[in-house]
């Protein structure tokens, strides 16, 4: 059995003690609940990009890549088809306004797009259903995820907020977003 050589220089992802030291227990409410109602402050420290009348736009706290995004409808529901006519179409445009403006901000080679409904198929938090946009780039994916179980993320989730920001200022039917972004 290989076992992966050890590591001359550390890997530092401080953002990741968040996740590894925080409770699980999900008692607590749904952490995508309540963006509708919250400050433009509380968008911020959420990460939120952009608020519309139905869904939202978030950066994924744990990302696979740079500028990876959630496109979360408002309803708490467990499936797409459990929403209504509104927030469906709403959802769904608000997830091509969001590929455009990936595209437009980050310059991917391609994109992963998609829902994982369910817990058996990938859903983090399977409750609240969520899209996924996911930008990609030629070599992005390399051997640490293999050899040591990690994930290098060039980007903290502070200044890619403040750089995606700008590019979602015009989303049709955009209703607010973050504190300190247009």
């Amino acid at each position: 059995m290989l076992r992966p050589l050890p590591m001359a220089n550390p890997l530092w992802a401080p953002w990741r003690i968040e996740y590894i030291l925080s409770p699980k227990d999900r008692s607590r409410g749904c952490v995508f609940c309540g963006v509708a109602e919250a400050s433009a402050d509380e968008l911020r420290a959420r990460h939120v990009v952009c608020v519309t009348e139905s869904a939202f736009v978030v950066l994924n706290r744990y990302p696979f890549a740079s500028g990876h995004l959630l496109v979360v409808p408002h309803a708490h529901v467990d499936a797409v088809e459990a929403l209504d006519d509104t927030a469906y179409d709403a959802l769904f445009r608000l997830l091509r306004e969001s590929v455009v403006r990936v595209k437009r901000a980050f310059k991917p080679e391609g994109l992963n797009v998609g829902l994982n409904l369910g817990a058996v198929a990938g859903a983090g938090i399977a409750e609240h259903a969520h899209a996924h946009v996911v930008p990609r780039w030629s070599g992005d994916t390399n051997f640490m995820p293999v050899l040591a179980d990690v994930r290098v993320v060039p980007q903290a989730l502070d200044a890619t907020l403040d750089h995606l920001a700008p590019h979602f200022a015009d989303v049709p039917g955009r209703v607010r977003g973050p504190a300190a972004c247009p």
